[in-house]
């Protein structure tokens, strides 16, 4: 592409920079850089999650002055703004975790925010932890301005003893440690090893996810959501990002020309393939909202249902993101289910080319000298991992993540925990016995607030050697480093009276992945007496934005919005 001026009726900048009552208004632009000659040029924001609170986003600040650079030579003006992230690593297991969630929306606001107050022509946004890509696509499909999202890019393994390690590592480490079968010694060697160095958590968890799939959807440019934060490639792949979104400004490519229900659909299946998070049934119930598409929860269950798992990587695997990228990333995955049915080819990306265009020199299969990516005949597992479950105990859905298990059913015990802490305590003491199904409530949406992920306790097991032999449900989420027996998402939440909140310790619990049942073994009558008797709590908090959060968040099986019946939709 020629490094050329554009120019387009359709800027929504010359609002500000050529209209009536310009002088104000350029004068406060020629005060950050404009000259004479930029004001017939497209405003194009650079949405910049750098931070150093964790290192998911520590690298981004030089990939947004890369995106700043490279936007002024595709001849528009770049206008950066700044937007935040909380690391769900390091608020793991603490109070801090319920704004995680919280997060998404805030991002989403502050994106749409910035560009629609400030009338920008086109958006790149560059993040790296997880809320950072759902609350980023969240705007793009809101606001509908030409827009690109760049991924930061994903952390190198950590390793010790033979073994490739990641931040789940240092979680599983320490239920391994309180089973007695590691010493401080060794606990310490994988803490100081897990995270090497800058970018997202290295295995398929949320972050990897996210961006896997808005490659998928055409968000995104090929190969770029499996790089490593730290390599060349990814500066390179974002100059040419920036250089991209002003090709799409100047031809109007628009979100809601990408984000369709074809291309979500597209986006899912790679989740399945891939063995993706929870956490992305969650965001695209969001995203496609906020796009006006229409989706719900036994959508991804259709899909489950065709897709096989065909990678082998973390936490359920042995892989991390990068070895994914050196067997031939995304692009390889989605070829595999492009020829085999899975795929919509005829979907428009930001690049202007379709899926099948971009895919059409990919290899049918991949190399052979590796195994992260299996051949078609031989998948992970012939279905996909993410299941939606129903029941008298989730009327509405819960979502449960069946890779890496050996028996996705169990009938058990019920032991009741009305917090994240209660139950971590109880597995750390070893209280927690096999045979047992372990009760999280009071976690949702509304009740947390925020929904905290229950990385914490699920690792103990994990460490504990219980994994296939403990069920785990909450109203709350799951890391995507999270696998076992364990469900999550269950809806309607127990703030608002859901039958996970009429639960009593010693009640019989049935998980059935392969029937999709999630049950309370009770008499509908008996369900019916706790319930007219059950009261709903005080709210945790009332005032700040956790209060706000809790007003008007929708339930989980809807994705958790927060302008769900603003006005009585």
């Amino acid at each position: 592409m020629d490094e050329k001026t554009i120019s387009s009726e359709n800027f929504r900048s010359k609002v500000v920079t050529q209209g009536v009552q310009r002088s104000p208004n350029r004068a406060m632009l020629r005060a950050v850089g404009f000259q004479d000659e930029d004001f017939n040029k497209a405003i194009v924001g650079v949405a910049n999650a750098y931070s150093t609170i964790t290192p998911c986003n520590m690298g981004i600040n030089q990939l947004a002055l890369i995106a700043e650079a490279g936007i002024k030579l595709a001849g528009a003006m770049p206008q950066m703004f700044g937007t935040i992230t909380i690391s769900d690593g390091i608020s793991m297991g603490t109070e801090g975790m319920k704004y995680s969630l919280v997060s998404r929306e805030v991002i989403a606001d502050s994106i749409e925010t910035a560009c629609n107050g400030q009338s920008m022509d086109g958006v790149i946004a560059i993040g790296g932890c997880d809320k950072n890509m759902p609350g980023a696509m969240i705007a793009m499909a809101r606001m509908n301005i030409p827009a690109i999202f760049v991924y930061g890019g994903t952390i190198k393994p950590g390793h010790y003893q033979g073994s490739d390690l990641t931040v789940v590592s240092s979680f599983e480490a320490v239920g391994e440690y309180s089973a007695g079968k590691i010493d401080d010694t060794e606990l310490m060697e994988v803490e100081r090893r897990a995270c090497p160095g800058a970018g997202s958590c290295g295995g398929m968890f949320t972050a990897n996810t996210m961006s896997s799939a808005f490659e998928a959807m055409g968000m995104s440019l090929p190969y770029s959501s499996t790089m490593a934060a730290e390599d060349e490639e990814k500066a390179d792949s974002t100059e040419k990002s920036a250089k991209v979104l002003v090709e799409a400004i100047r031809n109007q490519l628009l979100p809601h020309h990408i984000i369709t229900r074809k291309s979500i659909e597209n986006a899912i299946s790679v989740i399945m393939a891939v063995g993706g998070s929870t956490n992305a049934v969650l965001h695209f119930l969001a995203i496609a909202r906020a796009a006006g598409v229409e989706l719900n929860l036994d959508d991804f269950e259709t899909i489950r249902g065709r897709v096989p798992v065909l990678c082998d990587l973390k936490p359920s695997g042995r892989y991390v993101a990068t070895d994914l990228h050196q067997a031939g990333g995304i692009p390889q995955v989605m070829k595999m289910l492009l020829i085999h049915g899975l795929l919509y080819g005829d979907c428009i990306t930001i690049t202007g080319k379709t899926i099948a265009e971009i895919l059409a020199d990919v290899p049918n299969e991949p190399p052979t000298n590796q195994d992260v990516i299996r051949p078609w005949n031989n998948p992970m597992y012939p279905q996909g991992h993410l299941a939606i479950l129903k029941g008298n105990l989730a009327t509405e859905g819960a979502v449960a993540k069946i890779t890496g298990v050996k028996n996705p059913s169990i009938t058990g015990t019920a032991r009741v925990f009305d917090s994240e802490e209660e139950c971590l305590d109880a597995i750390l003491a070893g209280k927690i016995k096999a045979g047992d199904v372990i009760i999280v409530r009071y976690e949702g949406p509304k009740g947390g607030p925020g929904m905290r992920e229950m990385l914490a306790p699920t690792s103990a097991l994990i460490g504990a050697g219980l994994g296939d032999a403990v069920g785990l449900i909450t109203d709350g989420r799951f890391s995507g480093g999270t696998y076992g027996m364990v469900v999550g998402h269950v809806a309607p939440e127990a703030a608002v009276g859901g039958a996970i909140a009429l639960v009593e310790e010693g009640d019989s619990i049935t998980i059935d992945a392969n029937s999709r049942l999630l049950q309370i073994n009770i008499s509908d009558a008996e369900l019916a007496s706790r319930r007219a008797k059950w009261q709903p709590r005080l709210p945790r908090y009332t005032k700040g934005i956790l209060a706000k959060y809790a007003k008007l968040v929708s339930s989980s099986s809807v994705g958790a919005v927060t302008d769900l019946g603003l006005f009585n939709e």
